[in-house]
């Protein structure tokens, strides 16, 4: 099933320039301007947006350094293009595991986070998230199941940082 949904994806690559290089700047780049976004939210209205930026940035950094990186110890997936022939658009090659993926870890976390605090721009910040995931399949580095993987790990730690968020910060005060 993995294979079957990568394939349908990854299969459209190679097919119409524009697309590949959208889908290149999705899988790589458009997370940065989610994280400019969301700095600039909070620099122009500190105290309304401060929250959210911590608890955003906090989840998304837990998440892909710390629980992916502790699944990767104990569980090595290779990349598609390690395992299979004719993966389109792999023309980087990372060495660590897929399984769970990073980028989703970190987005899926920022966007819940975000999302949690506000209905409207998480929805946004969802959005881009599920983008970057179908353009990380599309260029062939990651399995369905590595995005599907990395944003229930997103999704958790964002919930369980908003939920820890508030008693960490009143202990501070």
């Amino acid at each position: 099933m993995n294979e079957v949904i990568f394939r349908a994806i990854n299969n459209l690559a190679g097919s119409h320039n524009i697309l590949d290089q959208l889908m290149i700047f999705f899988s790589d780049r458009l997370g940065y301007l989610l994280v400019i976004i969301l700095g600039l939210l909070a620099l122009r209205n500190f105290k309304k947006y401060a929250d959210m930026a911590v608890v955003a940035l906090g989840s998304a950094i837990v998440a892909r350094f710390g629980v992916t990186g502790i699944i990767r110890m104990f569980y090595d997936h290779p990349r598609p293009y390690l395992v299979l022939s004719n993966v389109h658009l792999a023309d980087f090659r990372e060495l660590e595991p897929s399984f769970p993926s990073g980028h989703a870890s970190f987005y899926f976390a920022l966007a819940i986070a975000v999302y949690l605090y506000n209905k409207t721009l998480g929805y946004w910040f969802l959005a881009a998230a599920i983008l970057m995931g179908i353009a990380r399949i599309y260029i062939g580095v990651h399995w369905p199941f590595d995005i599907l993987a990395g944003a229930a790990v997103g999704f958790v730690v964002a919930l369980l940082a908003y939920k820890v968020y508030p008693k960490f910060k009143n202990l501070i005060k």
